[in-house]
C-alpha cells in the first residue's frame, strides 16, 4: 500500500453539522492520536502535546464548513498538518511570551526543524494517519469475528507471526 487511504469526503461532509456526534466521534477517533504523536515526536511534553490537540481540534470545528475539497489546494490531510503545524508555532510563540516558571524546552530548536510538507514529517504524520485508520477500522469489524478467528487474523497480519 503505496498511497495513503484518503479521508472520507463524507465523514467530512457530516463534520459540518456540528450535531453529528457520531462523525465527530470517528474523526477525533482517528485524529486525536495523530496530532497527539506529532507533538510527542516533535518532543513536546505531555500536556503540550494535549493543549495542541484540543486547539487543532477546535480549529477544525471553527473551519470545517469552509473547507472544500479542491485538488489544487491540496488534501484534508495536509490542510490538517498545516493547521497542526502553525498552531505548534502559536503555541511556542505563546510560550515564550509567557514562560514557564521551572525549566523549559528548547523551543527555537523545535521551530528550526519545522520543515516543509513534503519533508519526511509529512511522510511520518501520514505514516501514523494509516497505521491509526487500520487500528479505528479493526475496532469496527472486530466483533463480526470469533475470538479465536480474530486472534489468529492479528498475530498472523498484523503482529506477523508465523501460521
Amino acid at each position: 500500500m503505496d498511497e495513503a487511504p484518503k479521508t472520507r469526503h463524507s465523514l467530512l461532509l457530516r463534520l459540518r453539522d456540528s450535531e453529528d456526534t457520531q462523525a465527530w466521534r470517528e474523526f477525533v477517533a482517528i485524529y486525536e492520536p495523530l496530532v497527539y504523536r506529532l507533538a510527542r515526536r516533535k518532543g513536546w511534553q505531555h500536556a503540550d502535546a494535549l493543549e495542541l490537540t484540543q486547539d487543532v481540534l477546535f480549529a477544525v470545528s471553527k473551519s470545517i464548513s469552509r473547507w472544500s475539497a479542491d485538488p489544487r489546494r491540496g488534501s484534508f490531510r495536509g490542510w490538517l498538518y498545516r493547521v497542526t503545524r502553525n498552531l505548534m508555532v502559536n503555541l511556542v510563540i505563546k510560550q515564550r511570551r509567557h514562560p514557564p516558571g521551572v525549566g523549559s524546552t528548547d523551543f527555537q530548536r523545535l521551530l528550526a526543524e519545522q520543515v516543509d510538507p513534503a519533508s519526511q514529517e509529512s511522510a511520518v504524520f501520514d505514516w501514523e494517519y494509516r497505521r491509526r485508520l487500520f487500528r479505528w477500522a479493526a475496532e469496527q469489524v472486530q466483533s463480526e469475528f470469533r475470538p479465536a478467528t480474530w486472534d489468529a487474523f492479528w498475530r498472523t497480519c498484523v503482529e506477523g507471526q508465523s501460521v
